[in-house]
């Protein structure tokens, strides 16, 4: 999800290495995080209740899964996390229709964002309206990765109707979690403990989960430029910093005996030399490793070669820029000849309006654009691209027709 305004990060300032010539420590290892919070320090040690799974286990995992193959979802009538699930906007109906849709092309993983505030809001109807959408998604063949957390976007959500599309404006309406206000309240976070270890002791041994994203694309530095940059808490990157490894913990604690994940993302943990700050906790406390990229396929397999080194599986939460590059054409191929998950941004057009590009934020766009810059088929049901979803169905080995 990373925008065009959005900074590119600094090499962070590292508070401990990792070589990156060298496998993903056998054994687990205690870091000991020292980061600045508002006007104090807080000491983190990330440790869990159960220890991350060994490259085997995760290997064993892996093995009884299909090839993971899917989108990042919400629904064309919800323009973020919280229009997709408060009580007054859920929609089953176009969830089941969209999913089918999915399915017809042979996708069996969906990607979807939770939010911390919708469990403060209505807890036991949230948590059914998500065993609603897990049900929805089993009835295609579809899998469920949720995400618990997102640095990305606007840092002040609010419960409630959510504005509407801003013309011509890619992801105008997409929401952060937790808020820059939350972020910036220590004493809020044994509120975010609770959300994390609610939701996922409630479906902790659910098989239609796949896994739990913990953390959407965490700041690598202390820089924060953008559009929101004004609004966001100060010390954003030390704080998730500090924050990340207790998440970790937190899930673990609550008993998910699916995997933990945060995608890398960005710059630096793909080329040779240590790894350190954040994408050094990403590695270290992942079950399975994830990462993003919206980069041409070069750049895209050498990804694959510097992360294959941790020997545990690899999935690609995010992907596919047709503009900038990142295509279903060049990708998938890629993807399926390492044996990497492979899970694009965005399925249907919608009130998202991912169809523009990053850049629409600097100059909305009138009309249009050619090609799409992210999404696979019309709000009809109709592909934007036919030939790319004959593709899709020809890697996932489904002859199915397109409905």
């Amino acid at each position: 999800m990373l925008g065009f305004d959005a900074v590119r990060p600094a090499a962070p300032t590292p508070c401990f290495a990792f070589s990156a010539g060298q496998s993903v420590l056998p054994v687990r290892v205690v870091c000991v995080v020292l980061c600045l919070l508002g006007s104090g320090l807080a000491l983190v040690t990330p440790t869990a209740a159960r220890e991350r799974w060994t490259e085997q286990q995760a290997m064993d995992w892996y093995a009884r899964q299909p090839w993971i193959l899917g989108a990042n979802y919400v629904p064309a009538t919800a323009i973020n996390q919280l229009e997709m699930w408060q009580a007054d906007t859920f929609d089953p109906g176009r969830i089941e229709l969209e999913l089918g849709w999915a399915e017809t092309i042979g996708m069996n993983t969906v990607r979807v964002f939770l939010h911390d505030l919708l469990w403060q809001q209505d807890a036991p109807g949230f948590k059914r309206r998500i065993d609603d959408f897990l049900e929805i998604a089993t009835r295609h063949h579809i899998r469920t990765l949720l995400v618990l957390f997102d640095s990305v976007w606007d840092p002040n959500p609010h419960l409630g109707p959510q504005h509407a599309p801003v013309p011509g404006v890619h992801n105008s309406g997409w929401v952060q979690s937790p808020s820059a206000a939350i972020l910036a309240d220590p004493s809020q976070y044994p509120r975010l403990e609770s959300y994390v270890k609610a939701v996922i002791s409630a479906f902790a041994g659910d098989q239609r989960i796949l896994g739990w994203d913990v953390w959407n694309e965490p700041p690598y530095s202390g820089k924060v430029g953008g559009s929101y940059a004004a609004l966001e808490a100060p010390h954003k990157g030390e704080r998730v910093r500090a924050l990340l490894p207790r998440v970790f913990r937190w899930a673990r604690a609550a008993g998910a005996t699916q995997p933990l994940t945060s995608g890398l993302w960005g710059e630096s943990w793909e080329r040779p030399g240590p790894v350190s700050g954040t994408p050094l906790i990403q590695l270290q406390e992942s079950d399975i490793i994830s990462f993003h990229s919206y980069d041409h396929p070069a750049m895209f397999e050498k990804k694959v070669v510097a992360l294959s080194r941790y020997h545990r599986p690899l999935i690609c939460t995010e992907y596919m820029a047709r503009s900038a590059g990142s295509t279903f054409e060049n990708t998938l191929p890629i993807a399926r000849k390492y044996h990497v998950g492979a899970i694009n941004w965005g399925l249907v057009e919608g009130k998202t309006q991912t169809i523009y590009p990053w850049d629409s934020w600097q100059k909305p766009y009138d009309r249009e654009p050619t090609p799409w810059f992210h999404d696979i088929f019309r709000t009809d049901g109709r592909p934007y691209d036919s030939k790319e979803t004959a593709l899709i169905r020809e890697m996932s080995g489904t002859n199915r027709a397109a409905q």
